[in-house]
């Protein structure tokens, strides 16, 4: 019994068509995943920023301390 190749090859060529044409089609309707939460508290961030400022803070004073005794009284 000889197996007629060119039937076999259409009917896969047609299972990859239908394969191609329907499979995205059927994952494009799931429904698209919630989205995160708000923040409910910012006392983290407004911690940081705080520790941030006053270190800026620390290190403008340190800067003008420092050229003002470095620079000559010669007026």
């Amino acid at each position: 019994m000889a197996m007629d190749y060119r039937v076999s090859w259409c009917v896969f060529a047609t299972f990859v068509i239908v394969y191609a044409i329907f499979v995205p089609a059927v994952q494009g309707l799931t429904p698209a995943p919630a989205p995160a939460p708000a923040p409910t508290s910012d006392a983290g961030t407004a911690i940081d920023q705080g520790v941030a400022y006053g270190l800026m803070l620390l290190a403008l004073v340190l800067t003008y301390l420092i050229h003002t005794f470095d620079t000559p009284l010669n007026f």
